[in-house]
């Protein structure tokens, strides 16, 4: 699958939040691996952007204030 640009368009969400989850969930799944990911032959960065652009990850916020 390829980056989902329409689903990124029309977020309305945190850039900055996306994208600090994106870059987690990516040296998660480089350091650990992915059945799913490997089984389909797909990259990590595309199967990043899907996941979170979907909202298949959950994440919580943490005020470090």
């Amino acid at each position: 699958m390829s980056i989902p640009i329409d689903i990124l368009i029309d977020k309305e969400n945190n850039v900055y939040e996306m994208t600090c989850v994106a870059i987690s969930l990516s040296n998660v799944l480089c350091a650990n691996g992915d059945k799913e990911m490997e089984s389909n032959n797909k990259k990590v960065v595309s199967t990043v952007l899907e996941r979170v652009l979907t909202e298949n990850v959950e994440y919580s916020v943490i005020d470090k204030e």
